[in-house]
């Protein structure tokens, strides 16, 4: 349709219907009982109300679907058709690694591809939009919904978020394949206080500014067509009924143009934050923010008509929301296909085909991350007794908690992918995560100890937050029985987020961080424990030493009494712990090979930099070992003096590349002024003249660095 057919369409609508297109209900309001993506709310909608409503969440199958928006356009006066929405995180069918996992990979563009693949199978199953990706900045580990974010640097969530939209949309979300994508959650909702979820968030503007809204501004500029409200406060006001946020910030100063909605009943919770007295109220002062999709709540179905009628919210508010979501169905093509790529063909044919297995496998290989080895990885496959002991070596719980649509019977676990991949390897297994004569008897008898430890799917996800970021109740006891009888342990870790393994990785002789790896994951796993994949994945989140660091980050700041990085006991009067070192235990960008890479001195084609001009920083990367690999090289600048305090180092560059073994390659990164911008003191978007320091490294503790000066000259 025309833009002037759009205005002719909104037009001829009543404003009930228009009021009907800015609801989003649940599956289950149409006889659907499929996964409940949020709290229930108590409240009943006509069916014949229900099947006016705009957009449907949590509703998939090609088949389902299609009968579904028959029943809608036949009952919608202008034959609307409806927006099918819903969660494919990380994978529809064939699950790839975890956000986290894809963060570890240092490799945007990965993601790019696995977005892709997801599109086309929700797209093939019916599907229209996904909530995906979320770009929290996660600096918790507490916080359950660490898993979904790619990690705790501004920069680097901002190159996975703006991949993961091409990704999905492409040049055109029209086009077979593609889906509309929806950023979240905006904003902040990964400083959640305590790393508790759904906690209110206390950020300074500038912090808000400079660091959290970094990744959403990169979705924006990538083109995503959707962005969620996050469920807590900031400067204590609820997200979804924060208009200097939705409208000053994301429309206005984003240039967002596109569709708001909120997260499951957010809208409504603005009365549980006492920032609304009832859900009329919370329904205004989300209109009044910009909000257009008030997602399964009673704030707009029940209460915009009478709002306008009464004189306390204008019509044009409402047209302005329905002219965006009409735009959104037209450039989806609805109008001409209210089933867009929906294909029950389709599903048979691309849904877990054997290109996407790969590709899980493939991503999995370049996000695990190899924590310490002693010399003991890679194990040989033939001549040794090896004792692969714990639950989750044999588990399908171990894809994510927003895996809703998961084939289980596609999961490879990593008993199985041992068995298919290394027949010949002598392997006895105790699934079990108890402390057993038969768990210990078999460690003792065994060359190596697997130990397969870490977090199920239950243990991370939405609602999921911990206080106590250790392994799972039983899990180190069964782990100092087996070192007591075996000190030759290799640790396998599962989970969404980077746990306290302080005495795990002190025991252990070598440590894997397999994440959630998806499908096809534990093919790699297998795989890098007898060497046939050379490890690449780097922490794109600290691992804390204890709990009582977090939040934590490489990111930080300098005290007035800062303490030396490389003293590691307490010392008096500076900024300190009595019982724990300041650093964790694994930092940001760390990561293991089993390869050696040495890095040439960074040079720099000259020394000052021009506003207008550049730099070019470079560095000689040589794969000194006999197995090849794939090395994340990093830049880190620091402004040295500035009008506010800034960061110790900041990521502002990454190339991944492949060394074959004696292979060099010269890696080079251009500086320009504006990787040099901040919020400075009178919050005004702009560099300062002065000194900088640059370092190009394989993490964040590198020391390889040098000098230039910014000036306007």
């Amino acid at each position: 349709m025309t833009n002037s057919q759009l205005k002719e369409l909104l037009s001829d609508m009543s404003l009930s219907e228009k009021a009907e297109q800015l609801v989003q209900l649940h599956g289950r309001f149409f006889g659907n009982n499929d996964v409940i993506t949020g709290q229930e709310m108590e409240f009943i909608v006509p069916e014949e109300t229900a099947l006016r409503t705009g957009s449907v969440l949590s509703y998939h199958g090609a088949g389902k679907i299609r009968e579904l928006q028959d029943r809608i356009m036949s009952g919608q006066p202008h034959k609307i058709p409806a927006v099918f929405m819903t969660d494919i995180i990380h994978g529809y069918k064939t699950i790839f690694p975890a956000p986290i996992a894809q963060g570890a990979s240092f490799n945007p563009e990965l993601t790019k591809k696995l977005s892709e693949a997801a599109a086309k199978e929700a797209a093939a199953a019916g599907v229209h939009v996904t909530f995906s990706p979320m770009v929290d900045l996660s600096r918790d580990a507490r916080w359950g919904r660490c898993y979904e974010s790619t990690g705790e640097d501004p920069w680097l969530n901002a190159r996975f978020a703006e991949n993961a939209v091409w990704g999905y949309q492409g040049k055109d979300i029209k086009e077979k394949g593609r889906l509309a994508a929806c950023v979240k959650h905006f904003a902040g909702y990964g400083a959640v206080l305590s790393g508790r979820d759904y906690n209110v968030t206390e950020l300074s503007e500038r912090t808000f500014m400079d660091d959290y809204l970094v990744p959403y501004k990169a979705a924006v500029e990538a083109g995503v067509k959707l962005v969620m409200t996050a469920f807590n406060t900031v400067d204590r006001i609820p997200c979804s009924i924060n208009k200097k946020l939705m409208r000053d910030i994301l429309r206005d100063g984003m240039c967002f143009n596109g569709v708001l909605i909120s997260d499951y009943a957010a809208i409504a919770e603005a009365v549980s934050h006492g920032a609304a007295g009832d859900y009329a109220e919370a329904a205004e002062k989300a209109m009044l923010a910009g909000v257009d999709i008030d997602m399964v709540s009673q704030c707009y179905i029940n209460n915009l008509v009478p709002l306008v009628e009464n004189g306390i919210i204008p019509e044009e508010l409402v047209d302005e929301a329905v002219m965006r979501i009409l735009i959104l169905k037209n450039e989806l093509g609805l109008f001409e296909n209210p089933y867009k790529d929906g294909s029950e063909e389709d599903e048979k044919t691309i849904i877990l085909c054997d290109e996407h297995k790969k590709l899980s496998r493939d991503a999995a290989n370049e996000s695990i991350v190899l924590l310490k080895n002693d010399g003991l990885l890679p194990l040989k496959a033939k001549g040794k007794k090896i004792a692969v002991i714990g639950s989750l070596a044999d588990s399908k719980k171990i894809i994510g908690a927003w895996s809703l649509f998961a084939e289980k019977s596609h999961i490879i676990t990593l008993k199985s992918a041992f068995d298919e991949l290394y027949p010949d390897a002598e392997i006895t297994y105790v699934l079990s995560d108890n402390i057993c004569e038969e768990a210990v008897s078999t460690a003792k008898n065994a060359d190596t100890v697997i130990a397969v430890l870490g977090e199920d799917d239950s243990f991370t996800g939405e609602s999921a937050s911990r206080a106590d970021i250790t392994l799972p109740k039983g899990q180190t006891e069964l782990f100092n029985a087996l070192y007591e009888a075996n000190e030759n342990i290799c640790t396998v870790l599962y989970g969404g987020r980077p746990l306290v393994i302080t005495e795990i990785a002190e025991k252990s002789k070598a440590v894997v961080m397999a994440w959630f790896p998806g499908t096809c994951g534990n093919y790699s796993i297998a795989d890098i424990i007898f060497g046939k994949v050379n490890p690449s994945g780097r922490l794109s989140m600290s691992f804390p030493y204890s709990a009582g660091q977090l939040p934590v980050s490489y990111g930080r700041f300098n005290t007035g009494r800062p303490k030396d990085d490389s003293v590691k006991h307490f010392v008096q009067f500076v900024s300190n712990y009595l019982d724990v070192p300041n650093l964790p235990l694994y930092h940001f960008g760390y990561g293991l090979s089993y390869t050696e890479y040495e890095y040439s001195k960074v040079t720099l084609d000259k020394d000052v930099l021009n506003r207008g001009g550049s730099i070019t920083a470079s560095v000689t990367v040589k794969n000194k070992g006999s197995m090849d690999g794939m090395e994340a090289v990093q830049l880190y600048i620091r402004d040295k003096s500035a009008s506010v305090v800034r960061p110790l180092r900041e990521l502002r560059g990454l190339e991944k590349v492949h060394l074959s073994a004696g292979e060099e390659k010269t890696v080079s990164f251009i500086i320009t002024e504006e990787m040099l911008r901040f919020y400075d003191i009178n919050m005004e978007y702009k560099s300062e003249d002065g000194g900088f320091t640059l370092w190009i490294g394989p993490d964040c503790m590198t020391d390889n660095s040098e000098e230039f000066i910014l000036t306007a000259d």
